[in-house]
């Protein structure tokens, strides 16, 4: 079996265990692991901290193949990216961060023990240039003139020279072709072809599909206010169809308010409470992987696995997917669903879903299915969907697989024109946008986070995002993000990176929709200092800017985390508008009209949507 070893050392006393530091390892047969360092002493601890890949046994014919990593990518917490080809692997290596030359040379000392190939950044450096074979061609013609020559003042040794002529041009044209075969290619899409290769970037796998039956008790259950403790809010009201599966807000409104989208308030004397997060779109649940869930990643895992979510081992068994898992939570919240305690129902009735205490999941969730179980209609579709589950067995978890399967039937979509191009229709992109993807996938970085199948490596991270809006839990005005879950430093203030499908129809952008436009949220990612320093908060609702602290230190607080993230990358003008001329590529024809999904009433009687 083969395996590799890699420790890493951070520049200067501030971060010597390179926390942030991720490492893509690709393998001759294309399978790809990817590492981070995440923890560690830091503040001069110099622990440094190792990373362990094991690649397995190589059925590989090739012996180079057999006792080597294809490429070995690392890129270092301030945005510096490194790209090493052929490395050996059976052994254990310590790689300083590249600050001078000297450290350079002694990486490729250690990674090559006996030679030392060069490294290569995430550009692609091409082989022989077009220059040399444009040198071979010279040097052809000049020497079947000189040949042609000879042959006028030697005619007679002509059979002597016609071996020469033949044998020297056949050389040289084999030399022609090598050179042609290793030199980078001038098509745009096979180059592109590379870029997405080495990312993973290929067309998604889409799960199967649910019953019919489950589908439909999803449906209704999606769209009914009986769901939440007042009676005035349903899953749709912050995931709606006609605000792309969003509700267009920084943070949404949850029960209480009135309204959809942008045009939705909290009634006067209401106080102000605003769901702590950018409520994520819901598109594409149904493709492989999507099994981390929440900004924060609360809620992970498959059915083949054990599922993390903050109930623990109260969360109930037989639940299908990580978007199951999720669909339980909203109606705990009492910010999103729930009500506080002491609210009535829009018919003046005591709200008995607000009287139970915090973190009581099984009795939460009980007590709301006696409420759905007493609508008719929903015994009904619940014994359609569950035929083999008797009624006194059926708990949320059955309501929360149908929901799940509900929005992964009915959100999901492959025919943007890069989902066509990745199936194989070259033809379906736009020249800039073409360029665009190039930029996305090479020399902007983009797809160091944003890679696979999804555009996501369902990871977390830090990326300075200003810290607006009222913060979440006992860190409040703060929110930490991943860390509220790991207690690690180093996930402070990191969020999971979204899938970019749609992207262009989902803002506001970011945890906590801090920028309203897609160009803003991505030029932070080149400058975030900078984006921060000039942050607009005129683009805030009112609500959002009474709720916010007001302080600089709070704002600024994500950029001087250890955890921060940075692209070191400069882009012009021209090259941001490629990027976004791309990522308007990933939007679905399907998703820009989904009024049909619109039901005309749900079971409960009450009105669709909620208020």
């Amino acid at each position: 079996n083969r395996w590799f070893s890699l420790a890493l050392v951070g520049d200067g006393p501030v971060n010597r265990d390179a926390v942030g530091t991720r490492v893509t390892l690709t393998t001759a047969d294309g399978s790809i692991q990817v590492r981070e360092v995440q923890n560690g002493g830091s503040l001069g601890a110099g622990n440094e901290l190792t990373l362990h890949f094991g690649l397995g046994s190589d059925t590989s014919t090739s012996l180079s193949e057999r006792s080597t990593i294809s490429q070995l990518m690392i890129g270092w917490p301030n945005g510096r990216i490194q790209q090493f080809d052929n490395v050996p692997t059976n052994q254990r290596v310590t790689l300083p961060y590249p600050v001078d030359a000297a450290a350079e040379a002694a990486q490729l000392a250690a990674l090559y023990p006996a030679a030392e190939p060069s490294a290569r950044t995430t550009d692609i450096s091409p082989n022989p240039t077009p220059f040399t074979i444009s040198l071979l061609i010279v040097a052809v013609f000049i020497l079947a003139a000189l040949i042609i020559n000879q042959y006028q003042a030697n005619r007679k040794q002509w059979p002597r020279w016609g071996a020469v002529l033949g044998l020297t041009m056949s050389l040289l044209l084999f030399g022609i072709v090598w050179v042609k075969a290793h030199s980078p290619t001038t098509d745009p899409h096979e180059a592109l072809a590379q870029l997405l290769k080495r990312a993973n970037a290929t067309v998604p796998e889409r799960l199967p599909l649910a019953s019919t039956e489950k589908v439909s008790l999803g449906r209704a259950l999606f769209w009914d206010p009986l769901l939440s403790g007042n009676r005035d809010t349903a899953c749709v009201t912050c995931h709606h169809p006609l605000e792309a599966t969003g509700d267009s807000l920084s943070l949404p409104i949850g029960t209480g308010g009135q309204g959809l989208g942008t045009e939705r308030v909290l009634p006067a004397g209401t106080r102000q409470v605003l769901v702590p997060r950018n409520a994520t779109p819901i598109f594409n649940l149904a493709l492989a992987g999507m099994d981390t869930m929440f900004w924060d990643g609360r809620v992970q895992g498959t059915s083949e696995t054990e599922y993390d979510s903050p109930a623990n081992d109260d969360l109930p068994f037989g639940l299908d997917n990580a978007v199951a898992v999720q669909a339980m939570f909203p109606v705990t919240s009492r910010d999103e669903m729930r009500g506080q305690r002491g609210n009535k129902d829009i018919f003046g009735e005591r709200n008995e879903l607000a009287s139970i205490s915090d973190h009581q999941w099984p009795i939460i969730w009980q007590s709301l299915m006696v409420r759905i179980l007493a609508v008719p209609a929903y015994r009904q579709l619940f014994a359609a969907a569950y035929p083999d589950v008797p009624a006194d067995e059926l708990g949320f978890e059955h309501a929360a697989n149908a929901i799940a399967a509900y929005q992964m039937e009915t959100f999901t979509f492959l025919d943007s024109p890069w989902d066509r191009y990745l199936q194989g229709d070259k033809s379906v992109l736009p020249t800039d946008a073409l360029a665009g993807a190039t930029l996305f996938y090479g020399k902007a970085g983009c797809a160091q986070c944003h890679s696979g199948p999804l555009l996501s490596d369902m990871d977390f991270h830090n990326i300075g995002v200003p810290q607006v809006g009222p913060g979440k839990g006992f860190e409040e005005p703060f929110d930490y993000g991943r860390a509220r879950e790991t207690g690690d430093d180093s996930d402070l203030f990191a969020f999971r990176t979204p899938p970019l499908r749609n992207v262009a129809i989902t803002g506001p952008w970011m945890h906590n929709g801090a920028y309203t436009t897609l160009e803003t949220a991505v030029r932070h990612h080149l400058d975030p200092e900078a984006a921060v320093a000039t942050y607009d908060f005129s683009r805030l609702s009112d609500m959002m800017l009474e709720e916010d602290s007001g302080d600089t230190a709070v704002h600024t607080a994500a950029l001087s985390a250890p955890s921060l993230e940075r692209v070191n990358v400069e882009l012009t003008d021209d090259e941001v508008a490629l990027l976004l001329t791309f990522l308007h590529s990933l939007t679905s024809p399907a998703a820009t009209d989904l009024s049909h999904t619109i039901p005309n009433a749900v079971p409960s009687g009450l009105k669709v949507g909620g208020n």
